[in-house]
């Protein structure tokens, strides 16, 4: 999602947080201290009794220096004569297991995993309880893939938790549900931090500088880090290749040892990301050696290197005295704490807790039933004119579905995907629904350099309904390949347009892509009944949307980012700032601070019944600052949060009761989304924020209330140009759909 984080709840299990459900097994995967090897039952590192502080701290003691320089890749080479086996930090998961990283195979005793919808399309379902279920799933079948040896790690690097700031850029964001006490697996929150370009237009990610000023580090790129690390406990950071303000991520001291473990109290580990260290030398120029670039590294407060550069060069390092032994040991400390929190250091694995979960689990009846789910209610109805959709499924009636999307399979998994438990496609999904549908591929590819235009059209009129199927894939929009554009590519929008005039009734449209496009052609087009978007709905993908076309869903999803025009393009991607310029025509970015049009807002999303709302009850409707405010010229007296006390933010919190009903004739289920905005918005203030949403089931006719929670103190402040977080007076409103309500803030 874009923009500013989301409320406590949101964080735990979207947003940013991965700690998975997962165990350990008596057979397969390695583990140290088994009883049987002599020669470390009885030293103080394999006592289970010992803080772990204690086991790590003698462990680390007992290893030579080579041996402590071996450990500092992702791939960590075994230590046998303390029984140590090897390790690989790098594996994925960030919307199923995947052979993404090093350490999942898939290829021996089990073969595939439940490949969940790319989350940028689950996002848009706003449901908490459906985001922990699949974090559960992940996480059991992640567990299931390590007890049966198809993985020499459980340290996966997901989720990634950046903002979505730019269409043009790839949605790669992960998910994941909250852990506690010893870690089940070990979550890691990437890319720390402003870093969103891969390449574009000739610059890349590896020497991309990101100018950030300090109060958007402070409202947007730093709150996902520090939710995911103080409210979702993740267990690992990965510092990104970009720079921040001219230093690099892996080499920034204050962003990794002075922000994330001092300021948030970080205790896990921190990773580059894959050869971030190398690049320091060999691209940027940021450091003179490669030895520089090691040293700066570890003093920053880095512990691996996905790579193999620290373990090549930290030796020299040392001899160099450009780096102490001492910054290894630190290191060492917190990766050797989390493979020990994760049991791997607990002896005889067949006496670890969740032993029980094998091969079985992956690919269950239960996880696929949760992957359709989870596709079906992400879903976002964009358009539906004269209640085009759904379609009468009649028997009768003849179908024609066109697009280069409708017949392939992969397609739907999107990126970071690993082989699937089924493998289905739109096409084959409609057939085994009982639709005997005429298919035309109608572009050569999704580039569609080539169309079919005139067989298109003509299959367009031999039928009484045409889905078309279209959008972007893997070619267009993928890690390392940002978008120049953000129209549908090549002759696309022309065939679409043909076959629309050409049909007996008005075309449904379907868009597979995970970044917003610009179809204002036809959203505005009357020959264009229905418009869905289906973002990268996974495996289940397609039995899911079938039931969408056909009613025996209604479709629920809210889009989770703003879809811009075309015209967007004209802002460089490597612009950070998330603030409108006026004097100059800038138009900010995202929900919170964009001024310009857009194809479809933030949280836009129509429905096959019709809901209402009203605000029945707010318990404070007035928030009283002292009077000890500070008042610069030209703008509201406003007082700096952290001034106002713990006390004053605890007794500020109020409870907002909102009345739901569906006013149609079809149950459904929706989620509900709860705004703020100023009434005058102040210079640097955003248009609107997102405080809290629920997702609500209701019977057609059915009323419900529900409640939400405010917390003045986070909802109502944002962040001034010195990056201070501050409560303004002046009124706001709570917003839901149409409908608001007053609140007061006075100085």
């Amino acid at each position: 999602m874009e923009g500013r984080p989301l409320p406590h709840p949101f964080f735990f299990f979207f947003f940013f947080f991965f700690i998975l459900f997962l165990s350990s097994s008596a057979a397969g995967p390695p583990y140290s201290c088994h009883p049987s090897f002599t020669p470390t039952r009885s030293l103080p590192f394999c006592r289970t009794s010992l803080p772990i502080s204690a086991r790590v701290k003698d462990l680390v003691s007992r290893l030579t220096l080579d041996e402590k320089i071996s450990q500092l890749g992702n791939t960590a080479p075994s230590i046998p004569r303390l029984g140590i086996p090897s390790y690989e930090w790098w594996s994925e998961s960030l919307h199923g297991v995947s052979q993404a990283g090093k350490g999942v195979t898939l290829n021996t005793t089990i073969k595939g995993a439940t490949s969940f919808p790319q989350v940028i399309l689950t996002a848009a379902s706003f449901s908490e309880d459906l985001w922990y279920r699949i974090g559960r799933a992940i996480g059991t079948e992640a567990r299931a893939v390590y007890n049966a040896g198809e993985t020499t790690g459980m340290t996966f690097w997901a989720p990634n938790i950046n903002v979505f700031r730019d269409p043009r850029g790839t949605p790669r964001t992960g998910r994941g549900a909250r852990g506690g006490g010893r870690l089940q697996a070990s979550a890691c929150c990437k890319h720390f931090t402003a870093y969103d370009l891969d390449h574009w237009k000739g610059i890349n990610r590896f020497v991309f500088d990101a100018k950030v000023t300090a109060q958007d580090m402070a409202d947007t790129f730093q709150p996902p880090f520090q939710r995911c690390i103080q409210d979702g406990r993740a267990s690992g950071i990965m510092c990104a290749y970009n720079r921040v303000n001219g230093v690099p991520s892996c080499a920034n001291y204050d962003l990794l040892s002075g922000t994330a473990r001092a300021k948030w109290n970080f205790h896990g580990y921190i990773t580059s990301d894959c050869d971030a260290v190398s690049i320091m030398y060999e691209n940027q120029g940021y450091a003179k050696t490669p030895e520089d670039a090691v040293a700066v590294s570890l003093k920053a407060g880095m512990d691996v290197n996905c790579g193999s550069y620290l373990q090549t060069h930290t030796k020299s390092a040392i001899y160099k005295k450009k780096l102490p032994e001492s910054q290894i040991d630190r290191a060492l400390h917190n990766l050797f704490s989390v493979r020990m929190r994760l049991g791997l250091f607990d002896g005889d694995p067949s006496k670890l807790p969740f032993g029980y979960i094998g091969p079985n689990q992956a690919c269950s009846r239960e996880h696929l039933e949760l992957a359709h789910e989870a596709a079906r209610r992400g879903f976002v109805l964009l358009k539906n004119d004269r209640n085009r959709l759904p379609l009468q499924n009649s028997k009768s009636s003849s179908l024609a579905v066109i697009g280069p999307n409708a017949n392939s399979a992969w397609l739907l998994l999107g990126n970071y995907a690993g082989p699937p438990c089924t493998s289905v496609t739109i096409l084959q999904a409609l057939q085994l629904y009982g639709k005997d549908a005429k298919y035309l591929s109608g572009c050569d590819t999704v580039a569609c350099s080539n169309a079919a235009i005139d067989e298109a059209v003509a299959l367009a009129k031999e039928v009484d309904d045409v889905v078309l199927v279209m959008g972007l894939n893997q070619t267009e929009e993928a890690e390392d390949h940002d978008r120049v554009d953000l129209v549908l590519p090549g002759r696309q929008q022309e065939l679409i347009s043909a076959v629309a005039r050409a049909a007996k009734k008005p075309i449904v449209l379907v868009l597979i892509c995970g970044g917003p496009v610009d179809v204002r052609f036809a959203r505005d087009d009357e020959n264009i009944g229905g418009i869905v978007w289906a973002g990268y709905p996974g495996e289940a993908g397609g039995y899911a949307l079938v039931q969408v076309i056909f009613g025996d869903h209604n479709p629920e999803g809210k889009l989770p980012v703003t879809w811009y025009p075309q015209e967007f393009t004209r802002v460089p991607m490597t612009d950070m700032r998330m603030r409108p310029d006026p004097s100059t025509g800038y138009p900010g970015r995202t929900y919170r601070f964009y001024r310009g049009q857009t194809v479809f807002e933030f949280g836009y999303g129509l429905h096959y019944t019709k809901y209402s709302y009203k605000f029945t009850s707010l318990t404070k409707e007035t928030f009283h600052l002292n009077s000890n405010t500070s008042e610069a010229p030209g703008s509201a007296r406003q007082k700096p949060v952290s001034e106002l006390g713990v006390e004053f933010c605890e007794r500020s919190k109020s409870l907002v009761t909102v009345e739901v009903e569906n006013q149609g004739d079809m149950a459904g289920r929706h989620p509900v989304l709860l705004f703020l905005r100023r009434a005058k918005p102040t210079a640097g203030s955003p248009v609107k924020q997102l405080v809290d949403f629920q997702s609500v089931e209701l019977k057609a006719g059915e009323r419900v209330e529900i409640e939400f929670k405010l917390n003045p103190c986070e909802h109502f402040s944002r962040a001034n140009e010195d990056g201070m977080m501050v409560m303004e007076e002046g009124w706001h409103f709570l917003v839901v759909e149409n409908e608001e309500y007053p609140v007061a803030v006075l100085a």
